[in-house]
C-alpha cells in the first residue's frame, strides 16, 4: 500500500491547509484553508518553520515563495476552534517561538519573499515582516489585534519599533487600527505594493532578484540585519498566555463581543 510522503520525506508539510509546489526553482507555500479564512493552526505554523528549513536544504530549490487564497493571506492564529476542535485555551502553548515559524524566516538560507495578496494581520503579518522581503496587494490590509485578545506580544512591539518607530507603534498595537497597503508601504511595513493582478508575477521576480545575489555574502548582511533586529522579551510576552486577560480576550473573541476590561460606554457590537 503506497501512502502519501510526510516530514521529512516529500514536500508534504504536515497539514492539508497547507500546499507545497516547485515552481520554476522555487518553492511556493500557499495557505488554503478557505473555509476558516486561512487562520492558522499549530500545524500551519509549524508546516510554513518546515518549508522554509525544506527549501534551505535542497539543492534544487534557489528561494521560498509564501503566499495565501483568496482574498486572505493569513490573520494570524485560530482562536476560534474551526479546526473541529473547541479547546482553544491550548493555543497558548503553540505560541512560543519552537512551533511558530517567525524566528526561522529571520534566519533562513535563502532567500523568502511574502506575497500579501489580502487581509493580513497578526501572526500572518509577523510572517510578513519576518520574510526577507513582502511583495504585497495594492488591495491588502494590515492590522495588530493582539492588545484585544490580551496577549502581550512583545516580539511586536520589538519588531515594530526597530521598523517603523515607537511612535508608529505604539499608533498601530494600542487602537488595532487598520492599514491600507499605501499606508502600509509609507510607514515602511511592506517593500513593495503593486496592482493585485500582477502580484504572482511580481513576487516572483522579486524573489528571482534576491536569489540571483551571492549566497554567503547575502547571509551576512542578513545576520548584520537580524542583529539589529535584536531579541524581544520571551518571559513577558509568555507569561501573558494564559493569564486571566488572554483568556478573557479569547472568550470575547469567540463569543463576538467586547472584552470585559472595556468600560460599557466604549463596548462595540461584535467582537474588536
Amino acid at each position: 500500500m503506497t501512502t502519501a510522503p510526510r516530514p521529512p520525506d516529500g514536500d508534504w508539510l504536515g497539514t492539508p491547509f497547507l500546499r507545497f509546489t516547485r515552481e520554476a526553482g522555487f518553492g511556493v507555500c500557499t495557505l488554503d484553508r478557505p473555509e476558516a479564512r486561512n487562520a492558522m493552526t499549530p500545524a500551519m505554523y509549524f508546516g510554513i518553520r518546515y518549508a522554509v528549513r525544506h527549501v534551505d536544504a535542497d539543492p534544487d530549490l534557489a528561494g521560498l515563495l509564501i503566499t495565501g487564497t483568496g482574498d486572505v493571506f493569513a490573520p494570524g492564529g485560530d482562536m476560534g476552534g474551526g479546526d473541529g476542535s473547541d479547546d482553544w485555551l491550548t493555543f497558548g502553548s503553540a505560541l512560543g517561538m519552537d512551533v511558530t515559524p517567525f524566528e526561522t524566516l529571520r534566519q533562513s538560507t535563502k532567500p523568502v519573499v511574502a506575497a500579501v495578496n489580502g487581509l493580513c494581520q497578526g501572526g500572518g503579518l509577523q510572517i510578513a515582516l519576518c520574510s526577507d522581503m513582502a511583495v504585497v496587494s495594492d488591495r491588502a490590509t494590515f492590522r495588530v489585534p493582539e492588545l484585544f485578545r490580551g496577549i502581550a506580544d512583545t516580539y511586536y512591539s520589538h519588531m515594530l519599533a526597530r521598523l517603523i518607530g515607537p511612535v508608529r507603534t505604539r499608533d498601530l498595537m494600542f487602537t488595532g487600527r487598520t492599514l491600507t497597503a499605501a499606508e502600509a508601504l509609507d510607514w515602511g511595513l511592506v517593500a513593495r505594493v503593486v496592482p493585485h493582478d500582477e502580484l504572482p508575477d511580481a513576487a516572483r521576480e522579486v524573489l528571482a532578484q534576491c536569489c540571483r545575489t551571492a549566497p554567503h555574502a547575502r547571509t551576512v548582511i542578513k545576520s548584520s540585519l537580524d542583529n539589529y533586529l535584536g531579541l524581544y522579551d520571551r518571559i513577558g510576552m509568555q507569561a501573558s498566555l494564559g493569564a486571566p486577560e488572554s483568556i478573557e480576550g479569547f472568550l470575547a473573541f469567540k463569543e463576538r463581543r467586547s472584552p470585559n476590561w472595556v468600560h460599557p460606554d466604549l463596548r462595540l457590537d461584535g467582537r474588536l
